[in-house]
């Protein structure tokens, strides 16, 4: 079964932007998930909510992949989730839902107990 997503959909790579051990940041640690984006570039929530099970997450480090979700948490703030059912926790967006998601825009995620700057370096049609 096919499912037609609306034109807003949106595929967002995230590159590891420079810090330090990454003087010239790096595409082995990255982020590639699925998220409408509204006229803006920032995240819609109500296509979002609408369609959250396509909202996909592949978690990019050197020697390994993670496939999870882009959720909403309770406090409304973005996150990646792997782990439906355990107790691993989520990665929040630094205020996802300001940022806006076009090409060159840096954006942050709280890697377990560290954030993390990343850049945008494509976002595509889905």
């Amino acid at each position: 079964m096919t499912t037609t997503l609306p034109r807003a959909f949106r595929r967002i790579r995230l590159d590891l932007a420079r810090e330090p051990g990454h003087p010239e940041g790096s595409r082995k640690f990255g982020y590639i998930f699925v998220a409408p984006l509204d006229q803006d570039g920032r995240i819609d929530p109500a296509l979002w909510k609408e369609h959250r099970d396509h909202c996909r997450v592949v978690r990019i480090r050197p020697d390994d992949q993670d496939v999870g979700h882009l959720v909403q948490q309770r406090n409304g703030e973005w996150a990646f989730r792997y782990d439906v059912d355990g107790d691993e926790p989520d990665e929040p967006g630094y205020r996802f839902g300001d940022e806006r998601f076009v090409l060159g825009e840096y954006v942050s995620v709280r890697d377990h107990e560290d954030m993390h700057t990343f850049r945008v370096s494509s976002v595509e049609h889905v």
